[in-house]
């Protein structure tokens, strides 16, 4: 089988898309049509912080519509900034002590 293959909106490139729409909404399609599968596995690395941060329920209906609110601005669907984290870079160490 041949990968299909998506202008992703992220990447600004040509990528493989994703196999299926991930939801099964408006968003969903939107994804399907122009994320890259390298970008969608992007946002589910950096969705854990949210979901960590904000101890989001996915279960429950108001975390759902949190994420595909935080989904559709991550990927510029919709306007807004994406909710901060928790998460901050390592340090960078050095291999010297200062004295």
């Amino acid at each position: 089988m041949t990968e299909r293959i998506v202008h992703c909106r992220m990447y600004k490139k040509d990528l493989p898309g994703l196999s299926r729409p991930p939801y099964k909404n408006e968003l969903g399609q939107k994804i399907f049509a122009e994320v890259s599968k390298d970008a969608w596995d992007q946002w589910l690395k950096d969705s854990v912080k949210l979901i960590n941060t904000y101890r989001v329920d996915l279960a429950a209906p108001e975390g759902q519509k949190f994420m595909l609110e935080q989904c559709a601005i991550y990927f510029k669907f919709q306007e807004g900034e994406v909710a901060g984290t928790a998460w901050t870079p390592p340090a960078e160490s050095h291999s010297h002590s200062k004295e």
